[in-house]
């Protein structure tokens, strides 16, 4: 406990979204001319927004992408198709605009921030934090293998969850309004789903899908691997199940730096986007840590992969699209943020039935209550 005691200083910041300014966010929405709640979701998402940062400031004009890179010593299992070089590979064509969601990013006018947080290399001269440049945050070379050991020291689980914590604080200060999360890294499922495992209860047949298109001989070995991590951390452990220990024991560093976008979207109120699976552990490992983070995070999409399902009704958030993608990168994610931007742009741009003097729809499920 004494690592979570670290995070306090943070933890203490946040604050609950405000009751009044979310009743204001549903009076406008029920004041617009159409009818009552007929955006569903996406008006539950503006009024979310509402009580982050006002009912009169709502607004998405600046979106980021945050993608944390790092590599997983569990690779070595046989529990993927290819190896972790191309971590890295994948992550300098950030830099170059020329991966999937970079390309989805400049369509949806996102800026994207790739982050070396951990990946297996000799690092980089740039430090800056400008878009589509990546970003040095590297705290080791790739984590430890975690059917061994534990993936990381408690030290370095802090230093990779403050590093996502102090980048949303950046991204403010440089105007950003909502941050979507995404991954790159090889294997990375596989501490996913070895954490899901243990913090849902859940069976390694239930958290453990294919990943990237395993063939049936490694997913047999990713199955394994899972298994024998989950056996690992409980004996190791003494089958304490706080987050922050599952957290250094079975994760990564591009986990525990989503897990620190996450909280850092609650300590400096900018609310912060799921992709998929492994950003959807990383929420929950967060709303374990603090319950309260769950009020600043939107979930993009329901992920093909695994029990990404069984993640995100764990933290009671439901997803907005459903496209079977397990892409991962932030794909799911960007691709939410126009629909979102254009349910913002309704609420504040449409006329009410006052201003064009028409009568107000009744709500009759309310009256019947």
């Amino acid at each position: 406990m004494v690592n979570i005691m670290k995070l306090e200083e943070y933890i203490n910041e946040i604050e609950p979204l405000s009751p009044s300014e979310m009743k204001k966010a549903q009076e406008r929405w029920d004041a617009i001319a159409k009818p009552l709640k007929s955006l569903g979701l996406l008006e539950e998402a503006v009024i979310k927004l509402g009580g982050i940062v006002g009912a009169d400031q709502v607004s998405l004009n600046k979106p980021a992408l945050v993608i944390m890179c790092g590599d997983h010593g569990v690779v070595e299992e046989g529990v993927t198709q290819i190896g972790s070089e191309v971590t890295a590979l994948v992550a300098e064509n950030f830099e170059k605009a020329k991966t999937s969601v970079t390309v989805m990013a400049k369509v949806a006018g996102v800026d994207v921030f790739p982050i070396d947080i951990g990946i297996k290399n000799d690092g980089y001269e740039n430090k800056e934090l400008l878009p589509y440049i990546l970003c040095d945050r590297k705290i080791d070379k790739g984590t430890k293998n975690i059917v061994k050991e534990n993936a990381m020291t408690q030290e370095q689980c802090m230093e990779a969850i403050k590093c996502g914590i102090d980048i949303i604080g950046e991204l403010k200060s440089k105007k950003y309004d909502i941050v979507a999360t995404g991954e790159m890294g090889i294997g990375n499922t596989t501490p996913s789903s070895a954490i899901a495992t243990v913090l849902l209860s859940m069976k390694v047949e239930e958290t453990t899908g294919r990943g990237a298109g395993l063939c049936d001989d490694g997913f047999s070995k990713k199955r394994l691997a899972v298994e024998k991590a989950v056996k690992r951390f409980f004996e190791s452990e003494g089958k304490k199940e706080d987050s922050f220990d599952v957290l250094y024991s079975l994760g990564g560093y591009d986990i525990a730096g989503i897990t620190g976008l996450f909280i850092g979207g609650a300590v400096h109120k900018i609310p912060i986007v799921i992709d998929g699976f492994i950003s959807s552990i990383a929420a929950l490992v967060a709303v374990g840590i603090c319950p309260t983070v769950k009020n600043y995070i939107f979930a993009s999409h329901k992920s093909k992969e695994g029990c990404g399902e069984a993640v995100l009704d764990a933290m009671g958030l439901r997803p907005f699209i459903n496209c079977d993608m397990c892409l991962g990168e932030g794909t799911g994610a960007v691709a939410f943020l126009p629909i979102l931007k254009m349910a913002v742009e309704v609420y504040r741009q449409m006329s009410t039935f006052a201003e064009i003097d028409i009568e107000n729809y009744k709500d009759f499920e309310k009256e019947e209550k």
